[in-house]
């Protein structure tokens, strides 16, 4: 088992005004390449199931991100570079997707498979209490499976900015990312939902109008990373010195 070195992290810094403008401040002069990143990255992303390129694509926007925060250059190929953080990208993609299609799959096969019970069971002479009983029973599941699904979504904020900066494997990064995103959960939640309207504005200009949103929201979690564990050494490409001998 590797030992990661203590990675110490802030509480209630996110400012969700502050990681917006700041996302935008750092795409804003290239903002039509991170358009491009962001809707190839997307668009590879979801052409396997289980999200198994998803991850990679990610980490490619979020290296992107964090090598314009230090000023060097990028381009479009530096998408690409989330391949080199394939296998705990793809580890943590999926620690958060199957436990959701374990609980999601089976709860509508229960639903439908309990709504054609009840009809048969009803007859000729339907009885509209019990469908209303069994639509309130699923309706308060999936409000609990709501506010749920939003935790584990908070949880994961910083997953993939942790195997990008620190070099975290899949599992360490779910974990530090869910102790640091409870810490400042209020204020992430803030972010999210801000994330959320703007998301949906960019659905209802024609759809197209998200992947013009997704620079500003992915740039704003970096920042909002950078407030809570602050950026890390960039890592050198070069090859070590060579020996000296005395």
């Amino acid at each position: 088992m590797t030992n990661y070195p203590p990675i110490s992290f802030t509480r209630g810094m996110v400012d969700p005004m502050a990681c917006l403008k700041g996302g935008w401040n750092l795409v804003k002069d290239q903002y039509w390449l991170f358009v491009a990143m962001c809707l190839v990255g997307m668009l590879i992303g979801g052409a396997v199931p289980l999200g198994i390129l998803l991850g990679p694509m990610i980490c490619g926007l979020y290296f992107s991100f964090f090598q314009k925060r230090r000023g060097q250059t990028i381009e479009f190929g530096t998408l690409f570079k989330g391949f080199d953080y394939f296998g705990p990208s793809l580890i943590a993609t999926l620690i958060h997707v199957v436990p959701i299609i374990i609980i999601v799959v089976p709860a509508y096969i229960i639903f439908y498979l309990g709504f054609v019970v009840t009809m048969i069971r009803q007859g000729n002479e339907p009885d509209p209490t019990s469908i209303i009983i069994l639509f309130g029973v699923f309706a308060v599941f999936w409000i609990v499976m709501v506010l749920v699904l939003i935790v584990i979504s908070i949880g994961f904020t910083f997953v993939y900015p942790l195997i990008v900066d620190r070099g975290l494997s899949g599992v360490e990064a779910v974990k530090l990312s869910f102790r640091a995103a409870i810490a400042n959960f209020w204020r992430l939640l803030a972010l999210s939902l801000i994330g959320g309207v703007l998301g949906i504005v960019g659905v209802v200009l024609c759809y197209v109008g998200i992947f013009l949103v997704f620079p500003i929201t992915l740039s704003a979690v970096a920042i909002a990373y950078e407030q809570v564990f602050g950026l890390g050494e960039a890592a050198s490409n070069l090859p070590p010195p060579p020996p000296t001998f005395n």
